[in-house]
Formats: structure tokens, C-alpha cells, sequence
């Protein structure tokens, strides 16, 4: 299971990275402007989500877009010793620091701490996914142990390609509610 799991990121991830910046640029702008005439997030007002790291699917535009219109932006924070993640307040982009994989995370003496109950909608990552909302992660877990006791709604960002026939799933993958990407939405069954 975790070596067909690996085959398949390193597959996904190699596909992602030969993306030309002019496609990479339009595709997330599409999938971004399908996100902000979405029910899970007009009726948000404080909206989970991670800093993106290219090849993903550009998160900087949409946290931008959420200031402006009011939303409150936690990000998340790994917390590598007990693998959890905690997600912070996030005003601006100078409070975030680049951690270990490049990642960027809050700043914690500049951030504050948001409960899981304060998020309306999370937005989680991935690098590939099956229609009925099962994803697969970068490989720490972090989310699926974050989504276990997380009530909130959840939608995932993805290139169209990413979005492929089947995955393995485990007992503790949790799916997420919708797949939002440059070509289509995916409702998968799980709100």
C-alpha cells in the first residue's frame, strides 16, 4: 500500500513540476475563481488554508481575496514531534517563515491560535485524487489526524489531471466534501 502510494506521488508530483509557469498561472486562476462562487466558500468567514509551494494549485491569490473580503485566514503549523498540525491567524505575509521543506508557516509570536470549531471551511492538500473525495498527501498524515476531530466543511484545489481513476484507501483517510479544479467541480458525497 505505501510503496503503490509512493509510485503514485512521485508520478503525480513529476507531472505537476513540467508545468509551464503561463499554464500553472491560468489553471489556478481558474480554479480559483470557481472557489469564490462556491456555497463552502461565500458562506465562510474564517477559511483554512495552506501557503502553497508551486507545483500546487496557487493558494497566495486566494488568501489575498479572502482579506479582502473580510474573511479571516488560519494556516496551518506542523507541529513535527506529535505529527499534528495547528492553524494560526495569518494578516499579512510577513508573518510567515520559511520552515523545514521550504514550507512557509505563521510566525507563532506574531499569530494567533485558532480552534478546529472557529474554521468553517478548510481547504486541504493534496497531489492526487479519486472523484468520491479520497486524496492523496504529501505523506506526513497531518491532515487525515486533523480531520478526525474536525467538523467544519472541507474542499480540496487541484489541476484537472490530478483527478485520476483510483487510489489506495486506508481506514484513516478521510474524503473531503468537494474537488474544485480549473475544468470542473467534483461533489463527492461526504458532507
Amino acid at each position: 500500500m505505501e510503496a503503490e502510494k509512493k509510485v503514485l506521488r512521485n508520478e503525480m508530483l513529476k507531472r505537476l513540476k513540467i508545468l509551464a509557469k503561463p499554464e500553472y498561472e491560468h489553471r489556478s486562476y481558474a480554479i480559483a475563481r470557481k472557489l469564490y462562487q462556491n456555497p463552502l466558500w461565500l458562506q465562510a468567514k474564517t477559511i483554512g488554508i495552506t501557503v502553497s509551494n508551486p507545483p500546487e494549485a496557487d493558494t497566495w491569490q486566494i488568501i489575498r481575496k479572502a482579506w479582502e473580503e473580510g474573511k479571516r485566514v488560519a494556516v496551518p503549523k506542523c507541529l513535527p514531534k506529535t505529527k499534528e498540525l495547528v492553524f494560526r491567524s495569518l494578516e499579512r505575509f510577513s508573518d510567515l517563515e520559511s520552515v523545514y521543506y521550504g514550507l512557509w508557516e505563521p510566525i507563532e509570536e506574531k499569530t494567533e491560535e485558532i480552534p478546529r470549531e472557529k474554521i468553517d471551511t478548510l481547504i486541504v492538500p493534496g497531489v492526487a485524487y479519486i472523484k468520491n473525495g479520497y486524496r492523496l498527501g504529501f505523506g506526513g498524515g497531518y491532515y487525515d489526524r486533523y480531520l478526525e476531530s474536525y467538523k467544519g466543511h472541507t474542499l480540496s484545489l487541484a489541476f484537472d489531471f490530478q483527478v485520476i481513476k483510483s487510489l489506495p484507501v486506508e481506514d484513516h483517510d478521510r474524503p473531503v466534501e468537494m474537488i474544485i479544479t480549473d475544468e470542473q467541480v467534483w461533489k463527492t458525497n461526504h458532507a
